[in-house]
């Protein structure tokens, strides 16, 4: 370690003193603190450390968790050069623990007290070992993380213990797999250094799971999952000082823009016989302690920071005034696995130590106490009633008279009961919403500030030659560059009126002179979500005013009204209601068809597909197969937004990210069911966005074919949350949207025949426009429309056949009904949508007396 310079050092310990913010510089400064500069840097740190145990209505309290260590497979697909936990296949009687030494680990476990079962295990080994492919063919797994979610509801079913799961690098789709199973999970991110990655004789070279770069988006994926996550930092593997203070500074950011880091380690090497690293010194103990003061006043007075206490030798007292306030996982029967050589205190013992330092140890749970007691969305409900068991419900610590007993671990049955506002569908354009943002605002979204740094990285776009880009548009639709794709999004006046010309010409060539309409009703069975889209005015907590659910009665009463109306579609999506049954989506379709047979069943975006997959474990293309045997005839494109991860990330806190969505829709494709295309923009986005977007779903339909439509919805702003934070604009300008239906019909062209624009979000001068520039479909009549609704149209819920004619009648085009598929409705359907003017009566709005 370089020395550095001492006025430096005192520049920096004044302003942890202080409370000021730190940057990476002076962290990197702070960690060079020895001796009277340690005891003056370890001071800072306890104060913020005590600070936080106060407000968190726990002063002098640390906590530690009671576990068994079940090493489910030490088989790992990684090289690292410190580890003694992973090994080869010819060493171990099998390469997985079977189901009953699992449980046998747990059960005794139960019995002497311990409430958290850790699950660790290496990464992915099938794919570097085929003995553990093999055995988990053998036994009915798909995967590793197949088994280890088939483990942990066998452990909370049959002992009652909490499953903590370590297995890795998880996906985003791992992540919606394994949550429901356990109530905490982890991963160490261990170090930022990309040196220790890429470079020859490193500790991480050939070792694919430790990029860092992969495993910080392990950490921000299981913040939009709203997992409650544990990470740490390893220190002196051969990282430097200022690779140790990125390292920090990186948890850090995840942190503040996520919520869901419930805890820190700050974990020193220690060199272990037999590995590549047996020579490396031990990281020194006051290196150590610096390193957590350093991380305690980086994170806050929030954070939780945690030493394990078999590494630390005798020097409790100085990891305390270090700034930790807990003391990790402690096994009263398993050995540290990680660190075997490295026994675990005694709790006893561990109790004395930091009793002698000042502090009562109390026990926690493996899910820390702040999001035990906030409940969902942190805490899945399927587990609810197995964390309850466990914990004090004043404080979320562990109850001292716990009784550990299994309990069932089940998806919610039952059905759907109705509760909330259930007619906010007809309400929403009488009385309107109650409030104009949910009551948890200010958390459920992330950190506003945090989510302001990353919107500051966004590229910004040149405008190039409009008037090549329309001699090109005109020549070559579909050949644009994106550069001149850019320009045209530009284009005014009289270039944006030979825009729309050009346009409109291909839309004649591609469809014809009809504008179509599909008599529809919208069918959004929950509002009820916790996924923490930050554009979306729509969803809301469970105990909100607002907020509803239906009955499957409800929906299928629904679907009967608009087929007497003379509906050939309901297009059915809802909120991520953390209580609906796994076959929640099966049971609606099929409700829908057994009331109405011949109804085109247009249900469920992307993300409520991976949900769906995800809580019944199925694969996408398995619940897709399902949901097209329960009913379900095409699926809504939406959940698209922008696909580009860059922009998702802003405008949502958990939703899938663009790959999942890609990966859906061509599986529904390849499965036989159709979908429609959308793109929301003009909110954080830029033009270059919007360019990309268009030319993805062109890509994606020359690959499958099976895209039916494309649909264009421009951002409605008043009530969306990312507008109120002020970070969104107020949604595009008349002129871009008008551009952008324009682009659309041209990069489309020869692709996608069918462009759509948005009544809803559109005034009725503006849905003109664009049908005169590109545009052929005005989509449906809806009947309910809620979502835009919500987030502030003001163009009503729901159009007759007779206001959509009006609409269009002055641009001279026809105008025709059509079915999903773009077909002709039968006589009987036209003849019964003509008598009710496309709208059922129970959604009209009741006109005032004269």
């Amino acid at each position: 370690m370089d020395p550095v310079n001492d006025s430096a050092l005192r520049r920096a310990l004044a302003r942890a003193r202080d409370g000021k913010t730190l940057d990476v510089t002076e962290a990197t400064v702070l960690l060079h603190a020895r001796d009277e500069h340690l005891d003056a840097l370890l001071e800072h740190a306890s104060r913020v450390r005590d600070a936080g145990l106060e407000a968190a209505g726990r002063p002098g309290v640390v906590t530690y968790s009671r576990k068994v260590f079940i090493p489910l497979t030490r088989l790992c697909r990684d090289r690292c050069g410190y580890c003694t936990f992973a090994t080869a296949p010819h060493k171990l009687d099998s390469p997985f623990l079977s189901p009953d030494e699992v449980l046998e680990i747990a059960r005794q476990g139960a019995a002497m007290g311990c409430k958290e079962a850790l699950f660790t295990l290496g990464d992915r080994p099938e794919d570097r070992w085929h003995q553990a492919r093999e055995w988990l063919d053998a036994h009915g797994y798909d995967d590793t993380l197949s088994y280890v979610r088939a483990m942990a509801i066998r452990v909370l079913e049959e002992t009652g213990l909490l499953p903590h799961l370590n297995p890795g690098v998880m996906s985003w789709r791992d992540l919606q797999r394994l949550k429901p199973v356990a109530p905490s999970m982890g991963m160490m991110l261990e170090t930022t250094s990309r040196r220790l990655f890429e470079e020859k004789g490193q500790p991480h070279y050939g070792s694919p799971d430790k990029d860092p770069a992969v495993r910080l988006r392990v950490l921000e994926d299981a913040g939009r999952s709203n997992v409650p996550f544990t990470t740490g930092i390893l220190i002196g593997i051969g990282e430097t000082v200022q690779d140790r203070a990125e390292s920090i500074f990186a948890i850090r950011r995840v942190a503040r823009e996520y919520g869901g880091v419930q805890e820190v380690i700050v974990q020193n090497f220690r060199a272990k016989p037999d590995t590549a690293m047996r020579g490396m010194p031990d990281a020194d103990l006051q290196e150590l302690a610096a390193t957590i003061a350093v991380t305690r006043l980086v994170l806050g007075p929030k954070a939780r920071v945690q030493a394990p206490p078999n590494l630390v030798d005798a020097e409790y007292a100085l990891m305390l005034r270090a700034g930790i306030d807990d003391w990790g996982g402690v096994s009263p029967l398993t050995p540290d696995h990680v660190n075997p050589e490295r026994p675990w205190p005694q709790i006893e013992e561990l109790a004395a130590r930091t009793a002698a330092a000042g502090f009562a140890l109390r026990e926690r749970l493996t899910i820390y106490p702040e999001y035990v007691l906030a409940g969902e969305p942190w805490l899945d409900p399927r587990l609810s009633a197995h964390v309850a068991a466990l914990a004090d419900p004043a404080t979320g610590l562990a109850r001292e008279d716990a009784v550990l007993e299994g309990r069932p671990w089940q998806e919610p049955d039952g059905g759907f009961v109705p509760a909330g506002r259930v007619d906010l569908h007809v309400e929403v354009d009488t009385d309107g919403r109650t409030h104009d943002r949910r009551a948890d605002f200010d958390h459920v979204y992330g950190d506003w500030e945090a989510l302001k740094d990353r919107l500051g990285t966004a590229t910004p776009t040149t405008p190039g030659d409009v008037r090549q880009a329309l001699r090109r548009a005109a020549a070559d639709p579909a050949g644009l560059t994106d550069d001149e794709a850019v320009a045209l999004l530009g284009a005014d006046g009289e270039a944006l009126e030979e825009l729309a010309a050009i346009a409109d010409d291909l839309r004649r060539q591609a469809a014809g002179d009809d504008v179509t309409y599909v008599v529809n009703r919208n069918i959004n069975f929950t509002n009820v979500c916790y996924t923490g889209c930050r554009f979306c005015a729509f969803a809301q907590r469970r105990t909100d005013a607002d907020a509803y659910t239906l009955s499957l009665d409800q929906v299928a009463d629904r679907a009967q009204e608009a087929w007497e109306a003379g509906a050939t579609e309901v297009c059915m999506q809802g909120g991520i209601h953390p209580d609906l049954p796994g076959t929640a989506y099966f049971d609606i379709a099929k409700a829908v068809k057994a009331r109405t047979p011949d109804m085109h069943v247009h249900a469920f975006s992307p993300m409520e597909v991976i949900n769906g997959a995800s809580r019944t474990n199925l694969s996408v293309r398995e619940w897709l197969e399902a949901a097209k045997e329960a009913g379900v005839d095409s699926l809504p494109g939406t959940a698209a937004e922008i696909l580009d991860d860059d922009v998702r990330w802003v405008l949502t806190k958990g939703k899938l990210p663009a790959k999942e969505w890609i990966d859906v829709i061509t599986t529904a494709h390849k499965v036989g069911i159709p979908t429609t295309s959308t793109m929301m923009y003009g909110h954080v986005d830029n033009h270059l966005h919007w360019v990309r977007h268009i030319k993805l779903i062109r890509r994606l339909q020359e690959e499958t074919g099976g895209f039916s439509e494309f649909v264009l919805l421009p951002f409605v702003h008043t009530s969306a949350p990312i507008y109120l934070a002020g970070i969104a604009r107020p949604g595009p300008t008349a002129r871009e949207n008008r551009a952008v239906h324009a682009l659309a019909r041209i990069l489309l062209h020869g692709a996608i025949g069918n462009i759509q624009c948005s009544w809803v979000k559109l005034q009725d001068d503006l849905c003109r426009q664009v049908l005169q520039g590109g545009v052929n479909d005005l989509g449906g009549t809806l009947m309910e429309e809620t979502i835009s609704r919500m987030a502030g149209s003001e163009n009503g819920s729901y159009k007759t056949i007779s206001e959509l004619r009006a609409m269009v009648e002055v641009t001279g085009r026809p105008v025709r009904q059509r079915t999903t598929e773009y077909g002709v409705p039968s006589a009987e359907r036209l003849a019964a949508s003509a008598a009710s003017d496309g709208v059922c009566q129970s959604v009209r709005r009741v006109l005032p007396l004269a």
